[in-house]
């Protein structure tokens, strides 16, 4: 990979960095296990950047590489994690510390989040990110007719957590 494609790179996964902690946040339960999985949604958007096209935004790309690497990864929590080379302009990416200080309703919010499926956590984080129903049915490989559906029956099921 030339440098200047390593340089657009770590700019655009610089600006995008939230992305991959709000996956974290909602598919890890500590400090370390999200520490050691947004290391390896970096690594697999690295090792996929070269064949990124350009045909969605590049937050939409990394929404569906971060959660597709979540769930692989927690559905074979006993499988060891490759790494690879890490290069020079990576080294320069500088890790930003999820904010920690949001209020309780954030913390039960995201601790009801983490009690649903798979499909159901990618739904409520892109749903809180305020993308559209057309967005989501791309980041997710589904229909926007299942997406709304599946979101509808998602917001129900967290209603119920959120207030038995």
């Amino acid at each position: 990979m030339t440098k200047e494609l390593e340089k657009k790179f770590v700019i655009e996964l610089e600006k995008n960095q939230s992305i991959i902690h709000k996956v974290c946040r909602s598919y890890t339960n500590s400090e370390a296990a999200h520490k050691d999985l947004f290391q390896e949604i970096t690594i697999q958007l690295w090792s996929a950047y070269p064949k990124f096209r350009g045909d969605s935004k590049f937050s939409t790309w990394m929404y569906r590489v971060s959660f597709n690497t979540a769930i692989s990864l927690y559905r074979k929590s006993k499988r060891k994690v490759e790494t690879s080379q890490i290069y020079d302009n990576l080294k320069e990416l500088e890790y930003q510390d999820y904010d920690e200080t949001h209020d309780r309703q954030l913390e039960l919010l995201y601790k009801a989040i983490q009690s649903l499926n798979d499909i159901e956590k990618a739904l409520a984080l892109l749903y809180l990110e305020d993308k559209s129903y057309k967005e989501i049915s791309n980041m997710l490989g589904i229909s926007e007719v299942n997406a709304r559906v599946k979101m509808n029956r998602t917001k129900t099921k967290l209603k119920n957590i959120l207030n038995p």
